[in-house]
């Protein structure tokens, strides 16, 4: 994997950041897990090269996310982020990548709006803007950069805040795998992935304790690490025998009001350790 492309998934994939005996569940629709109540809040994460392989690996990469989350199932839920990072590749001079994004979903998972632009050494790369809806049947997302384009995915789909409501309700009941396709309108907007979630033993309050920035506000909550592979979606000509290997993963210890931290991102070639370093919880409209 070249740098521009290792930098491309990279800024990418925390989009979507943001899990005892297995069970397994395969949804044929998406309701909301109307039970699980996430926080709004303000947290930034600076960022580090954990560990690099391969023939061309990357020698160092640092940077920040600022992810700032509102709303509530009533009102819809907002997602503000960007992600700057400098990555190292040792053939000069570090490349910048710069994400920002803004994402709104409603609270009964039914509507989703997405617009990104990521800017790579200062310079537009990816500019995508659209919005998606969901019908008994399907989900129709109609994009209008980078180009227009109206298509379908299945109805199984799950938008990204559904996504994370579903693992704390699977985590709270005990379960510890879950596998849904997953529409976060990344890369150009017309990708859908295949995710694997594995939901590890709760640590309750007061054990393991941490010291990162959210160490004392969220004292009293239950949390659990959790790691999210996602897979390219394969079409049924694609779709043989043998394993696939997940395009990349993500891991973090998640408390039962949505917040993540210990962030953990695998790629092929490296792998990216966040610590979070603000954490800042916001005010939230009661539901009338």
């Amino acid at each position: 994997m070249n740098l521009s492309t290792s930098a491309k998934f990279y800024s990418l994939a925390i989009l979507t950041i943001a899990i005892s005996a297995a069970a397994i569940e395969r949804p044929s629709a998406a309701p909301p897990a109307d039970r699980v109540l996430l926080a709004p809040h303000r947290a930034i994460y600076d960022l580090k090269l954990s560990k690099a392989q391969g023939s061309r690996a990357i020698e160092g990469i640092r940077g920040r996310i600022l992810y700032d989350f509102s709303g509530s199932s009533c009102e819809g839920f907002e997602l503000k982020f960007r992600q700057v990072s400098e990555i190292d590749s040792g053939e000069g001079k570090p490349a910048l990548s710069d994400l920002r994004s803004t994402t709104w979903e409603d609270g009964d998972a039914k509507e989703f709006r997405f617009n990104s632009e990521n800017l790579f050494n200062e310079r537009s790369a990816d500019v995508v803007n659209g919005h998606a809806e969901r019908s008994a049947q399907s989900v129709t997302v109609n994009l209008s950069k980078p180009s227009k384009k109206n298509f379908t995915v299945p109805a199984a789909a799950v938008f990204p805040t559904e996504h994370m409501r579903r693992i704390i309700a699977a985590a709270r009941e005990g379960k510890s795998v879950l596998e849904f396709p997953v529409y976060d309108g990344s890369e150009t907007g017309d990708k859908l992935y295949n995710t694997l979630t594995v939901i590890g033993h709760p640590i309750p309050p007061g054990e393991k304790t941490p010291s990162d920035a959210g160490a004392k506000t969220l004292a009293n909550l239950t949390r659990w690490p959790v790691t999210i592979s996602y897979f390219d979606k394969l079409d049924s000509k694609s779709e043989q025998g043998g394993e696939q290997t997940p395009v990349y993963s993500i891991g973090f210890e998640l408390y039962e009001n949505g917040i993540s931290r210990a962030l953990m991102l695998a790629y092929p070639d490296f792998t990216i350790s966040g610590e979070m370093t603000s954490l800042e919880m916001k005010s939230a409209k009661p539901c009338p």
